[in-house]
């Protein structure tokens, strides 16, 4: 488990020197694996349709719920390999 959130953590750092902009997809992807990885599901309530990004990292984030924090953690770290 300290050897999946040390990697978890380097991956983060990792993550803010990517050598392109992923597109927004991605990024949502990236966003929701990392909350899932760090606190679990969501149980935030759903902003309103006048917040539209606040409202897809929402449901990007939503889209995991049930995903244990380990695999959500591991799928964070191997998607953040593929696109360093």
């Amino acid at each position: 488990m300290a050897d999946l959130k040390a990697a978890f953590d380097k991956a983060m750092a990792d993550s803010k020197n990517l050598s392109e902009r992923p597109d927004n997809a991605t990024l949502l992807k990236i966003y929701a694996l990392y909350k899932q990885g760090s606190q679990g599901d969501n149980t935030d309530k759903k902003p309103g349709f006048g917040d539209m990004v606040a409202r897809a990292k929402w449901d990007a984030w939503n889209s995991l719920k049930g995903t244990s924090q380990d695999d959500a953690m591991q799928q964070y770290i191997d998607l953040i390999a593929d696109l360093s």
